[in-house]
């Protein structure tokens, strides 16, 4: 019993006298009823000691991994009328296949060959352009023509100039000489003047002496004359430089500003260029949205406009398309308690709608009917519903999800924790503590092909 006294008791000697006792020893099946609650409680006690692995569960459904992949709206680039539809709902269509065909409405695009007209405009001051720039080479050439005439000229001139001024100094010397022979005739003429007057010289020679003092006369004033004339021609000279300096300059200035007038014309025409290129190419994109087409391979699954001659506007959803191919993936909602244990890697056991499983949290090797996946990600803020939003993907070393899973499924999942005896399992949840936190030590390296 206790073990207080190193006395034992018979219990056969004690209860012998005891019917109850007598009656219960004696029935077989008493004794099978002992033994089989004692197994049992020996089971427990062994089952105790049982690993158990802690386990989050969360409700989910089933999308695609990745977001190009999950059901998309196709939408209408411009506002238009349908006019026809070339499939049905539910129809499998390839990536480019038209799906219906809306017409123009706004009154600037209702013109049937406004890309024509648009494409002339854009000719036409492409055109201009060209005109424009060679204009301005040509100028460019005139200006290099008036330059090399100004060298010239100014070179004439600068000849012209430099002869004028040597004339004028020969001009002078001239004068010089004829200024020195008409003084030295006038004192030959007084010489003779006065040998006349005192009968020494003749008349004769007295008048031979005043001849030749007015042809030295003579030859003084022509010579200045001459002289004067040179200098005029001098300052003509020295004058004419000037005028055709200035003369060439205003006139490559002017060739100068027609051709900055050109080029501002050019780039003026360039900039009107672009924007009709602009609007052209405007124009031809916009009438391939008349035909909206599937961006890839998929399900039309909703048509969000219906009929014949209904109005669509720019941005509007028109219908609804499912792609063909894309990996599957489970969107659970943790509460925010259990975000912490979350961790990308982790193993999760799932559950599908439709497909019978027979689960044993704890011991996830003996649930039956149930996948495996990985944790790949997980939202760093809290969903409207208060929960975070874990995604899980199919675990490549598993086997693989079953192939008629629809998107849009339930799910339920449960993330695998640590690994703790079963006793302790339930002390915990009697208690209502959290799961253990820990780490895996070796971290998960999903395949190459899973991503």
């Amino acid at each position: 019993m206790l073990n207080i006294s190193n006395n034992s008791i018979n219990r056969d000697k004690v209860l012998k006298d005891q019917s109850a006792y007598q009656d219960v020893m004696e029935t077989s099946a008493s004794r099978r009823l002992v033994y089989l609650l004692s197994a049992l409680l020996f089971a427990f006690l062994v089952i105790l000691f049982f690993p158990w692995t802690q386990n989050i569960r969360a409700r989910g459904k089933l999308t695609t991994l990745r977001p190009e992949n999950r059901e998309q709206n196709i939408h209408s680039m411009i506002t238009g009328r349908i006019e026809n539809w070339f499939v049905r709902e539910g129809e499998l269509v390839r990536k480019g296949d038209t799906i219906v065909f809306i017409s123009e409405v706004k009154s600037e695009y209702l013109d049937p060959q406004l890309i024509e007209r648009s494409t002339n405009q854009t000719d036409a001051k492409k055109a201009s352009i060209d005109t424009y720039v060679d204009k301005a080479r040509a100028l460019a050439d005139q200006i290099v023509a008036l330059q090399k005439n100004q060298i010239l000229k100014a070179e004439q001139a600068e000849n012209y100039f430099n002869q004028s001024r040597l004339k004028v100094l020969s001009d002078s010397i001239d004068f010089e000489t004829a200024l020195v022979n008409y003084e030295i005739a006038q004192k030959q003429f007084d010489r003779q003047q006065t040998l006349y007057d005192q009968g020494l010289k003749s008349l004769t020679e007295l008048e031979q002496r005043k001849q030749k003092l007015q042809e030295a006369l003579y030859k003084k004033i022509s010579i200045e004359n001459k002289w004067l004339a040179s200098k005029n021609e001098f300052i003509n000279a020295k004058l004419n430089l000037s005028v055709i300096q200035n003369e060439f300059s205003e006139k490559i200035a002017k060739a100068k500003s027609d051709r900055m007038s050109a080029l501002s014309d050019a780039l003026q025409a360039e900039g009107d260029f672009n924007k009709l290129s602009i609007q052209q190419s405007s124009y031809t994109k916009r009438s391939g949205f008349y035909y909206i087409t599937a961006p890839q391979d998929g399900y039309v699954t909703k048509a969000r406009i219906t009929g014949i001659g209904e109005t669509v506007k720019e941005g509007e959803a028109v219908f609804s398309l499912i792609p063909t191919n894309f990996d599957l993936a489970v969107e659970m909602y943790v509460r925010p308690i259990d975000l912490p244990l979350i961790e990308e890697g982790r193993k999760v056991q799932l559950q599908f709608d439709g497909w019978p499983a027979l689960v044993f949290n704890g011991w996830p090797g003996m649930s039956f009917g149930t996948y495996s996946g990985r944790i790949v990600a997980y939202d760093k803020a809290a969903s409207a519903n208060g929960q975070f939003r874990v995604l899980v993907a199919p675990d490549p070393n598993t086997a693989e999800w079953p192939q008629l899973l629809r998107l849009g499924s339930g799910t339920y999942g449960i993330a695998l924790l640590k690994k703790v005896p079963v006793w302790y399992e339930l002390w915990r949840n009697l208690n209502g503590f959290p799961p253990d936190f820990y780490k895996e030590e070796t971290a998960y390296n999903p395949d190459k092909k899973s991503k």
